[in-house]
């Protein structure tokens, strides 16, 4: 574990040298225990292709016509592209949209009565203090309507050619810098041309209508939109060039032979954030090494632990172990998903699947062991396995959540996941492997290998449960907010639209017809082309609301109408 969260490994993020050389170390560790090679084509390796990022290009311009004047914006210094826009050329006259913001929920809609079709549209970053402030005055969270993607997406939504940001002036963002590139999360490709410029571009181009600061003030002491369309003479014209950066990763994979072709898996991901990205907990300190000592070298270490215990403990098994060491999981459970897509063994020998994810830090002799109720032997094998354990272990029925057993249940795998709680050192550079408790993190993986075993020698193997889970902030696209749909996401690559890996037992998905392998294109009124769409249409609905989905089924479009439901 500490070569693994070492400096030298940078974090191991998709793409780099360090994310290599760790899936190179795991490799040779299979092969010294004599592990067979269960990768492609006799290797330990499995390849894919994932998008790791962006940079900006060299044709990105930004020139300004006012009459007979015109000049180009300084790149970096007076705008700045957005990592997720469009590739295009656009040209259009300027709008000034308040905050970007359509919010029913608020009486608010900075676009109402407005027409920004073909045009280039001027918002402020962030949302009225009414928003996120309760009638005492008390500073709350934000809302998702301050999200910049939200943002985009709503100008795209109502036809507008390109975005521009800007920062409005507040105690909290006194200066006008510009955002970083590549550190605001979002698709590979908004569909609208995104970029920010500075208040005072921004307000050379309102200073025909009201400045900046006083629409800004106006709108934030009425909780009402002050959206204005600018001169005819005032155009923008927009180059933008920004150059996608792909990677080829790898999983690892080593296979114990047993008696028959079925087999367990035991998986772990190895990768993390690298440099940090906009995953990070600590933006300030993204470009620093990211260690991931819990999260999740914990688990690549626990998994190579396994591997030598079993392949010492001879005898025969009656059944083959599969150890996977995954990449590509903080960037959306690619690596996984990839494995089930195209599984390296025949995927109905696969018995059950054991996910080891940060298991490095018990605290207060705590253990949390999910997907309980995803196997008909499970939870009996596990009161037998853990009756004289002196952890406290939190047991759930699930078999969903962030991490990469999720691709199996999507599969109708039996899974069970092995997990030792958040912390404060989650996805910052704090994640060091000094704070990691290895007798507990040794007792987990003891408990993890006498579970495998059992179910290795078990007579019969367990038959996959479908667990009706209660709706909540893991239902679907939104982190919680907004009424419940029940998707689960498959975050692998499609070109347009949101593929389902599975969707929720139960769910208002399921009881429309909807199934794991639809690829949702149309969400009442709204297109859908990414996650983010789908995410910012759910929000924009409300409980009880009869919403006709479009997807596609095996090259079909199909029809259906879903019934949003309460959270609970």
């Amino acid at each position: 574990m500490k070569f693994l969260a070492s400096p030298e490994l940078e974090g191991r993020g998709a793409g780099s040298v360090g994310l290599e050389r760790a899936g190179a170390y795991i490799a040779e560790r299979f092969r010294s225990l004599g592990l067979r090679p269960a990768g492609d084509a006799g290797t330990f390796f499995q390849a894919f292709t994932v998008t790791t990022g962006a940079k900006v290009g060299p044709a990105n311009h930004l020139t300004v016509a006012d009459g007979d004047r015109e000049r180009t914006l300084l790149m970096g210094t007076e705008y700045m592209p957005i990592s997720f826009s469009s590739n295009r050329t656009v040209k259009g006259k300027v709008v000034f949209a308040g905050y970007g913001i359509s919010a029913a929920e608020f009486h608010y809609d900075d676009y109402a009565r407005l027409d920004v079709k073909d045009s280039i549209v001027v918002v402020l970053r962030n949302e009225p203090p009414s928003f996120h402030t309760d009638k005492a005055g008390k500073e709350q969270v934000w809302t998702h309507h301050s999200n910049l993607i939200a943002k985009a997406i709503n100008a795209r939504n109502h036809g507008a050619a390109a975005i521009l940001l800007v920062n409005g002036e507040s105690p909290q963002q006194p200066e006008d810098v510009l955002i970083r590139f590549g550190s605001v999360a979002g698709p590979e490709d908004a569909g609208i041309v995104i970029g920010q410029v500075t208040r005072a571009v921004a307000g050379e181009w309102l200073k025909a209508a009201k400045p900046l600061s006083e629409l800004q003030k106006q709108i934030d002491k009425e909780s009402a939109p002050a959206s204005v369309a600018l001169p005819d003479s005032l155009h923008v014209s927009i180059e933008v060039d920004v150059e996608r950066e792909h990677a080829t990763i790898h999983n690892v994979a080593g296979y114990l032979p047993g008696e028959t072709s079925e087999y367990v898996v035991l998986g772990a991901h190895y990768d993390h954030l690298g440099l940090g990205n906009e995953s990070s907990l600590a933006p300030s300190l993204i470009g620093h090494v990211h260690p991931g000592a819990d999260d999740n070298a914990s688990g690549t270490a626990g998994l190579l632990e396994l591997a030598r215990l079993f392949s010492n403990a001879g005898g025969e098994r009656k059944r083959g172990i599969l150890f996977l060491a995954f990449s590509g999981e903080e960037i959306g459970l690619l690596g996984s998903a990839h494995w089930v897509n195209n599984p390296t063994l025949p995927l109905d020998g696969a018995v059950a699947m054991i996910n080891m994810d940060m298991i490095g830090r018990v605290t207060g002799a705590k253990l949390f062991i999910g997907g309980t109720g995803t196997g008909s032997t499970f939870e009996p094998m596990l009161k037998r396995l853990t009756a004289s354990s002196d952890f406290k272990i939190d047991f759930s029925v699930g078999g969903y959540s962030s991490s990469d057993h999720t691709s199996f249940v999507a599969k109708g795998v039996p899974v069970l996941f092995f997990f030792s709680g958040l912390h404060a050192d989650y996805h910052k550079p704090s994640d060091t492997w000094d704070k990691i408790d290895p007798v507990s993190a040794a007792r987990v993986v003891d408990l993890v290998y006498d579970v495998a075993a059992d179910l290795d020698g078990a007579a019969e193997r367990p038959k996959y449960v479908k667990v009706v889970e209660p709706a909540g902030p893991g239902g679907g696209p939104g982190g919680g907010y907004g009424p419940y749909f029940g998707s689960i996401p498959d975050f692998g690559p499609v070109k347009t639209g949101v593929r389902f890996s599975d969707v929720r037992p139960g769910s208002p998905a399921e009881k429309a017809g909807l199934r794991g392998g639809d690829i949702l294109i149309q969400f009442g009124d709204k297109p859908i082309a990414n996650l983010y769409d789908f995410t910012f249409a759910l929000r924009g609905s409300k409980v009880g609301d009869v919403v006709e989905v479009r997807v596609l089924r095996d090259g079909k479009e199909i029809t259906a109408r879903v019934t949003l439901e309460q959270r609970r």
